[in-house]
């Protein structure tokens, strides 16, 4: 984080809760804490507590209004990026149509993106700039069409296509055309993602506030999506990913291993780098967009079920913590049961036309009212709503 997160404001029960549920959230699923009060002291297995900057650093303008997060999980198997894929090539051409800009990319309208596995994939796309050029390199349909080039050869054998890409070494042909040289610098806009470092035997996450404040952190973004989403079956195994200077050494196996789940992550990032987003003071102040995996066999069925179970506490300590704000603030995408067929189009318009089971604060779980289709066009509302409440400021 770019400095050494501030405690709660004790004004207000609701915020202390908010900020007690993100910070076991993080503690436990991300930096391996026992004792959250390690959290709030800057610590972490891989670096210090924030202390002076190292060399000039270029923060973010404040932002006034919300700040838009989008969260992308992620897994190992096949189709864990087609729910996701398909869904932000949905938001984003309907925030074409919204705006008449048939030029916008998700990363005008997004603050801030995280995500795990083939979600880190997705997000580092959509983020990742040339150094000359400002404006995102990838649209949404250029992501998905990444994942689906390489998910069709294997779309239907035991080790996957995408599998198959995910066991090359780090910065291999596939990330190396993507991205090039690009680093955690070279970003559009903030950028998280997880992986597990075998190392130290516990979790990091790749981020642009550490990228930007030591050059130790700064990876090569092909590197950090072959660590996201290393060793993601029996058959793949864990990869070596170095710092831009050679510094710092990862022994990644994938983010979904750490946090297949990044939304608490991504908040609490915000929430606590008052640096970065110092007019937000709770979840009020957050539009958040967390798309999942979708569901479905895996090598391990074990795996799969702990997974899922993480990723789904996640959603619902995220639900709660948003309380009533939950309906505005806060959308979820996921798909419920593996998709039918062979073909990738199809199974994903399959996932899009389904309405998943979303947490409801106080109540446990109900089937949503709205498919994942129509979450995407409302949030889509949300999104324009709030880019146009800034321009009129």
């Amino acid at each position: 984080m770019e400095a050494a997160p501030v405690g709660p404001p004790a004004s207000m029960d609701v915020d202390k809760l908010t900020y007690e549920i993100f910070s076991i959230l993080e503690s436990k699923f991300l930096f391996g804490y026992d004792d959250p009060k390690l959290l709030f002291s800057g610590g972490s297995p891989h670096r210090p507590a924030s202390g002076a900057m190292a060399g000039k650093v270029t923060l973010p303008r404040a932002q006034a209004g919300k700040v838009c997060i989008l969260s992308i999980d992620g897994g190992g198997r096949a189709a864990d990026g087609l729910l996701a894929g398909a869904a932000l090539v949905r938001l984003e051409a309907s925030l074409r149509r919204r705006t008449g800009d048939p030029k916008a990319r998700l990363a005008d309208f997004f603050d801030v993106a995280a995500g795990s596995g083939a979600g880190g994939v997705l997000a580092a796309m959509l983020v990742a700039r040339g150094k000359d050029d400002a404006r995102p390199l990838y649209s949404a349909e250029d992501a998905l069409a990444f994942l689906v080039r390489r998910l069709r050869r294997g779309w239907s054998s035991s080790s996957g296509g995408l599998r198959a890409l995910l066991r090359r070494p780090a910065g291999g042909a596939a990330f190396q055309k993507v991205f090039g040289e690009l680093t955690l610098r070279d970003t559009a806009r903030p950028v998280l993602v997880p992986c597990y470092d075998l190392a130290t035997g516990g979790p990091f996450l790749f981020s642009r506030a550490d990228a930007v404040e030591t050059p130790a952190y700064d990876f090569c973004l092909r590197d950090v999506c072959a660590a996201t989403c290393a060793g993601s079956d029996r058959s793949s195994s864990a990869v070596e990913v170095r710092s831009f200077d050679g510094s710092t050494r990862i022994v990644a196996v994938g983010g979904g291993v750490a946090l297949g789940n990044p939304t608490a992550a991504a908040i609490t990032h915000v929430l606590n780098n008052k640096r970065g987003f110092p007019l937000v003071s709770g979840v009020e102040d957050l539009l958040v967009m967390s798309i999942g995996s979708g569901q479905g066999a895996s090598t391990s069925e074990i795996v799969r079920i702990a997974a899922e179970g993480v990723s789904d506490m996640v959603d619902q300590a995220v639900a709660m913590a948003f309380g009533h704000n939950r309906k505005s603030n806060y959308t979820r995408i996921q798909a419920m049961g593996s998709p039918r067929g062979s073909r990738c189009a199809a199974a994903a318009e399959e996932m899009l036309s389904q309405k998943n089971v979303e947490s409801v604060l106080f109540r446990g779980k109900k089937l949503a009212e709205q498919t994942n289709a129509e979450k995407l066009e409302q949030f889509a509302h949300e999104l324009v709503k709030e880019r146009n409440r800034r321009g009129a400021k």
